[in-house]
């Protein structure tokens, strides 16, 4: 049996001077087109309407075509862009990874810490920053990702919040927890750990359904629900890892330096991590502000019709 010849959707426009056809194929190779006199011959693998094949068709013209008509052709350059569909899926599935990625580092988080608590009780708030910081420096270091992707346009979400949140965060654990030996074996690094991972093992399974088009109603609800107590504890405990560290920066004197002659003044980290008490909840209030937006939008209340 003759294998059966696949001819694909072409589509045709025209003006005075002008003929444009388009021809409904993605991912073509080999592309093989010619004029025989008043007949445009073309074939190529590609996908079409009928999957991955190879497609053909003959189109004859009223006339014959111009000799410098067919050297235009022959000098035809193909590019290869990406249908709308195609970025579209691409882009879906980069962000489905990425937020898969980060929920199952937060959430390897919150369950060690949670087991952790369960079998040593009080005793296991002193050794959270051995146990589970390495893991938190990888999330948060890719969470600059997520600030790259509202800056460049790859989601919607404003840059300023997002901004705010990954400064702070890696503020609190680079500076103030990671360079400070005395600060690692302290209890509030297991409640900002904690309240940290709380909120994310709700916003970024939320956001990868997202990506699939899927809205499991218990989880939105979550994702817009957990944070009204959750944020706030979270900066408390940022506030008080900073206040506990004042002391120890000030005795041990790092970050500290004193200005050059004839000023000669010693400025102390500390005055610097006070302006930052104040900038933390400013953080907290825009960014409070941001997601009671984004609740009420989801979840505001319906205007009562009027009979």
């Amino acid at each position: 049996m003759e294998n059966q010849v696949l001819t694909p959707h072409v589509y045709w426009a025209q003006r005075h001077r002008e003929l444009y056809l388009r021809v409904e194929l993605s991912d073509v190779q080999n592309p093989a087109i010619s004029i025989t006199e008043n007949v445009l011959h073309f074939k190529a693998q590609g996908h079409g309407a009928k999957g991955d094949n190879v497609y053909e068709f003959h189109l004859e013209f009223l006339d014959l075509v111009k000799p410098e008509e067919e050297e235009r052709l022959n000098k035809l350059r193909l590019e290869s862009q990406g249908s709308p569909e195609t970025l579209t899926s691409l882009k879906k599935g980069y962000l489905f990874m990425y937020n898969l990625v980060q929920f199952l580092g937060f959430s390897w988080i919150f369950v060690n810490l949670t087991v952790r608590f369960f079998i040593l009780g009080k005793e296991s708030f002193y050794d959270t920053f051995h146990s589970v910081a390495d893991m938190m420096y990888f999330c948060q270091m890719l969470a600059v990702v997520e600030t790259i992707n509202a800056a460049i346009g790859v989601t919607s979400s404003p840059v300023m919040p997002s901004l705010i949140q990954l400064l702070g965060r890696n503020f609190i654990l680079f500076i103030i927890f990671g360079t400070m030996e005395e600060m690692q074996n302290k209890a509030v690094v297991f409640f900002v750990f904690y309240l940290w991972s709380s909120i994310e093992i709700f916003r970024y399974p939320f956001y990868m359904l997202s990506c699939i088009d899927m809205d499991w109603k218990v989880l939105t609800w979550l994702r817009y629900t957990v944070w009204i107590p959750v944020y706030p504890l979270g900066c408390l405990a940022e506030a008080v890892s900073v206040i506990q560290s004042i002391p120890i920066f000030n005795e041990t004197g790092r970050f500290s330096f004193t200005l050059p002659y004839p000023v000669k003044i010693k400025v102390r980290f500390s005055f610097f991590l006070q302006i930052y008490l104040i900038m933390l909840f400013l953080g907290l209030y825009i960014n409070f502000r941001h997601l009671y937006k984004q609740r009420r939008r989801r979840y505001g209340q319906k205007k009562k019709k009027i009979h």
